[in-house]
């Protein structure tokens, strides 16, 4: 039998992952195959420094998956810094896809958290969120960077 694990107990959920050759390759809400060795204490350090607000960016090895596009997509969204956020039209731009792209992109993002899909904001909307909570999580997560004035 696999063994799996949470790496993290954390405030938008349980927090696990599963990884190849190295690389972080999903964080999951709930357990994950990742369970022993350097890189799940690497992860394990890394969640908790971000969710004690000592850790802005992280540094586990990712692979990032999926086609050009999706790539270049989740690229720009480790590109948005701690405590700031982007609009789904901004990054459409910057891409040269639809807002709509932009969107589903998100919802399909295999990353969240480690690759920040919460700091993307609807022109006037806060967007949606596919984590356990949906846009209560969103909130909670550009609260704990600081970002929380936005959303008043």
């Amino acid at each position: 039998m696999r063994k799996t694990a949470v790496l993290a107990d954390s405030f938008v959920g349980p927090l696990g992952a599963d990884a190849t050759d190295g690389q972080i390759t999903r964080l999951i809400w709930g357990a994950g195959s990742l369970a022993d060795g350097d890189l799940a204490d690497h992860l394990r350090d890394e969640l908790s420094g971000y969710f004690a607000g000592r850790l802005q960016r992280f540094t586990v090895p990712m692979a990032l998956p999926g086609t050009t596009f999706q790539q270049a997509f989740l690229r720009a969204l480790c590109d948005i810094p701690f405590g700031q956020t982007r609009t789904y039209g901004a990054l459409a731009r910057q891409l040269g896809v639809s807002a709509q792209a932009i969107g589903q992109a998100c919802g399909a993002n295999p990353l969240p958290i480690l690759v920040p899909c919460h700091r993307v904001l609807g022109a006037d909307t806060l967007g949606g969120y596919s984590g356990p909570g949906g846009v209560e999580g969103k909130v909670a997560l550009l609260r704990l960077e600081g970002a929380g004035g936005l959303l008043i």
